[in-house]
């Protein structure tokens, strides 16, 4: 019983001794940390989304403290109030902030894109994406999957998986980009949330081609370069493309596409998605 007692003894002296050494080791050895560190990493919204390119928002904050180069705009979760907060707190001047949305390029539900096969695997698109000679399911190489990998992906509810093609509410969606870095497609794109006019495509096939696969993709047919009187789209690589700073929202260009695969919530119109195919065929040239 006293060997007992005294090796308890004996382990409840060392783990005294151990515990000042430790205590005073952590005094001797500590890190002081910038009061603006704490500071900011409160001005952040605590998701920890990663959006702005860190691990979580400590680390964005300590980087932003670190280093001048770090841009304050990057957290998309805090929008302007997070960046005037964070420029005050460093005594610089708030830059503007560009509030972004996510647009999901592809408009091949069940009823307009044809299909390889039936998947009945994981319910993941990069599981899915594996079959079908590396494009999955679908037969277009850049349509959306539809497994919803971007749903699961997303902190804030602002993406949904309809008639197979995902979906994104634009007043739910923060700006963070965790849908686009899950997306193994890059069907997902951010765009200015004041864009009125969106091209929901991303296939750079040929008109032809397309054809085989798609009743509602962008065929290259120019038509809405023509109609447009800014030079604000035009067509590149056979799919046609905005840019947003000459972009009117006049809407002209979706009145005119063939396909209705140019949406427009603008003064001219305002056009949703068609879950059949649209009975006007133009050629492209």
């Amino acid at each position: 019983m006293n060997t007992v007692l005294f090796g308890v003894s004996v382990l409840g002296a060392l783990g005294i001794v151990f515990g000042l050494i430790l205590a005073v080791a952590a005094k001797v050895f500590a890190v002081e940390t910038d009061e603006r560190q704490e500071a900011i990493a409160a001005a952040l919204p605590g998701a920890n989304c990663g959006g702005c390119g860190f691990a979580g928002c400590s680390a964005y904050a300590a980087a932003i403290v670190l280093s001048s180069e770090t841009p304050i705009t990057s957290c998309a979760a805090g929008g302007k109030a997070a960046v005037n907060e964070i420029a005050r707190i460093m005594g610089i001047e708030a830059e503007e902030t560009v509030k972004k949305v996510a647009l999901v390029k592809c408009s091949g539900t069940s009823g307009t894109a044809k299909r390889n096969f039936d998947y009945s695997g994981i319910y993941d698109c990069t599981a899915a994406l594996r079959l079908g000679g590396g494009k999955g399911p679908n037969e277009c190489p850049q349509s959306c999957l539809g497994m919803g990998s971007c749903v699961e992906a997303c902190l804030y509810g602002a993406i949904e998986v309809k008639d197979g093609v995902a979906s994104v509410n634009s007043e739910k969606c923060i700006g963070c980009t965790a849908c686009v870095k899950m997306c193994p497609k890059k069907v997902i794109v951010m765009i200015p949330y004041s864009a009125k006019v969106t091209v929901a495509c991303n296939s750079a096939q040929k008109g032809g081609i397309l054809r085989k696969f798609c009743d509602i993709g962008c065929i290259g047919c120019k038509m809405c370069e023509k109609a447009c009187e800014t030079g604000a789209i035009e067509v590149v690589d056979n799919l046609a493309a905005i840019d947003f700073d000459k972009c009117t929202s006049c809407g002209k260009c979706a009145v005119k596409c063939p396909r209705h695969v140019i949406r427009s919530s603008g003064a001219a119109t305002e056009i949703e998605a068609p879950t059949t195919a649209p009975d006007a065929e133009t050629e492209p040239e």
